[in-house]
């Protein structure tokens, strides 16, 4: 079973503030053990929301607000990791993928690179990552793709992938088998979806491969108290 784990902006992490050489030692030993044990299988972190832009499309119309945001209600449904050129090309892809499947809703924002954290030199053409987030409504949490769309949408994937675009997809699961661990005061208390949004905008993730829920949210547990954020949402990945 894959789980995407997600943790949630901080006030720190919003101002851009580098991360503390303790967090990123405590992140990087504990993806060196993900790996070891065959767990980590892939991880972002997202600059601040006020590089990011809300894409709402609505009856064909694209609406384009730029960050930051202070009040997002954000539940995932999907998300898409891509290398582009610049932000107007991963515009574009957002405007392809809702040709496809329709209305939406949808986070778009810039990768945090080794570079910006100071652990490498920039190379020359580095390369420009965006992760889009799509939102989970009543639209797309009651309304399955159809053969159709389905077929299109992979034919997308396809073009997407032949341009070196997209390194990465995929949709999660309802928030009924989910779960979230909120930290207070040096304790954590574990909450089992269903549940409603999130204030915070997503500041990061990982994706872990474990056996049960139970594990991811300890793996969870683990993250969020080495980043030191307030909250850590568990999500499922369906199977391919």
């Amino acid at each position: 079973m894959r789980f995407m784990v997600m943790h949630k902006m901080t006030e720190e992490m919003e101002r851009g503030l580098p991360p503390d050489p303790e967090v990123m030692a405590g992140v990087g030993k504990l993806i060196q053990e993900g790996m070891q044990h065959d767990v980590f299988v892939s991880g972002e972190g997202l600059k601040p929301t006020s590089e990011r832009v809300r894409i709402a499309y609505e009856d064909g119309k694209r609406t384009i607000t730029d960050g930051p945001f202070s009040e997002a209600k954000e539940l995932v449904a999907g998300f898409g990791l891509m290398r582009v050129r610049s932000k107007e090309e991963a515009i574009g892809w957002c405007d392809k993928f809702a040709a496809v499947i329709g209305d939406h809703e949808l986070y778009l924002g810039p990768v945090v690179e080794p570079w910006d954290l100071g652990m490498m030199p920039k190379p020359d053409n580095a390369p420009l990552r965006f992760l889009a987030m799509q939102q989970l409504d009543e639209r797309s949490a009651q309304t399955p793709l159809d053969a159709e769309k389905q077929t299109r949408l992979a034919a997308l994937i396809a073009e997407m992938t032949e341009a070196g675009a997209l390194q990465a997809a995929g949709g999660l699961s309802g928030t009924k088998q989910g779960a979230r661990v909120r930290f207070k005061a040096g304790k954590h208390t574990v909450i089992d979806g269903p549940f409603a949004e999130s204030k915070e905008l997503v500041a990061g993730y990982a994706i872990l491969d474990l056996p049960s829920k139970q594990q991811a949210i300890e793996w969870a547990t683990r993250f969020g108290e080495v980043v030191k954020v307030n909250e850590v949402e568990i999500r499922e990945l369906p199977d391919a």
